[in-house]
C-alpha cells in the first residue's frame, strides 16, 4: 500500500455519495442544496500543500459543486460526465500523468471504469456493495461524513508527506 501511495500525484473525487452523503435537497425555488464536511475540505487543502493535485468528476451538474471547487482551489472540475472515462482520459492527457499516479474515490457503478484503472482505488463505507471488491481501500467513514479526509490523511501518512504538511500545527512558533 505504501509503495502504491507514494506514486500518487492526483486525487480525483466523485461528489454525490463521496464528498456529500448522497442526498440532494431541493427547495421550492428550484434550488439545490448539498452538505460538505469541512474536515474533508481541510484534508484536500493539506493534499494540495503537499503537492498532490485534486480534481472532481461527477455525473451531475450543480452550481453548488462549482462553488465548492472554487473555494477549495480545485481546477480540474468535470460535471455532467455520463461516461466518467471521457474526462478521466482528458485529465491524464492534460496533466501528463499515468494511471499509477492517480487515486480515485467513487461509490457507485458509474465509478467502476475509473476505479479499475487507477493506481489507488478507494470507496466509502456506505458505497454500493458491487464497488467494494474493486477498491484497494474502503473507508471507515461514510460519504460526506469524513471519508475524503480519511483518504487524504492516508495518502499523506503512507506516502511520507504528513510530517511536512502537518508540522505547522504542532510547532510552538504559532
Amino acid at each position: 500500500m505504501q509503495e502504491r501511495l507514494q506514486k500518487i500525484r492526483l486525487l480525483l473525487l466523485d461528489v454525490d455519495g463521496v464528498m456529500t452523503d448522497g442526498r440532494i435537497i431541493y427547495d421550492d425555488r428550484a434550488g439545490e442544496t448539498k452538505a460538505f464536511d469541512v474536515k474533508d475540505g481541510h484534508g484536500i487543502k493539506l493534499l494540495q500543500r503537499a503537492g498532490i493535485r485534486v480534481g472532481i468528476i461527477t455525473g451531475r451538474q450543480s452550481a453548488v459543486v462549482d462553488r465548492r471547487a472554487m473555494e477549495l482551489g480545485i481546477e480540474l472540475l468535470y460535471q455532467a460526465a455520463k461516461d466518467k472515462l471521457v474526462p478521466y482520459r482528458e485529465i491524464l492527457q492534460k496533466t501528463g500523468l499515468s494511471d499509477e499516479q492517480v487515486a480515485y474515490v467513487g461509490d457507485d457503478l458509474p465509478d467502476l471504469p475509473i476505479l479499475r484503472r487507477v493506481g489507488f482505488a478507494a470507496t466509502v463505507a456506505d458505497a454500493v456493495e458491487e464497488v467494494k471488491p474493486y477498491a484497494h481501500y474502503v473507508t471507515q467513514r461514510a460519504g460526506g461524513r469524513g471519508a475524503v479526509r480519511e483518504i487524504c490523511d492516508l495518502l499523506l501518512k503512507e506516502s511520507g508527506r504528513w510530517e511536512n504538511v502537518a508540522a505547522r500545527y504542532f510547532s510552538d512558533s504559532h
